[in-house]
């Protein structure tokens, strides 16, 4: 896994700062705040309030490139494929779309 997660103790809570890998294709816009979105895997705990530190990772080279971006995460979303709006052929057929709102 590769998640690392910094506890910082604020007046009335907790946040976090989780360290998670980021695609090269991804880093740049997610940097500049053109893409306000990031689809994970639910196999962390993340919270409203959290950091994400973003740290580019290049899949082919397996390195990390050094660049890094720290995110404040303003809105977490879960969900179960069997829990959607679809059905599960309809997805497999057409694929999910995520639409970034401002």
């Amino acid at each position: 896994m590769d998640t690392e997660i910094n506890i910082k103790n604020i007046i009335g809570g907790k946040t976090m700062t989780i360290k998670k890998k980021i695609w090269p294709e991804y880093f740049d816009a997610v940097a500049s705040g053109k893409k306000k979105f990031e689809l994970r895997l639910n196999d962390f705990e993340v919270n409203e309030g959290d950091t994400l530190k973003l740290e580019e990772w290049d899949p082919k080279t397996k390195v990390y490139t050094g660049r890094k971006v720290l995110k404040k995460v303003t809105f977490v979303g879960k969900f179960k494929i069997n829990e959607l709006f679809w059905s599960k052929e309809e997805i497999e057929e057409k694929g999910i779309q995520i639409i970034s709102l401002e």
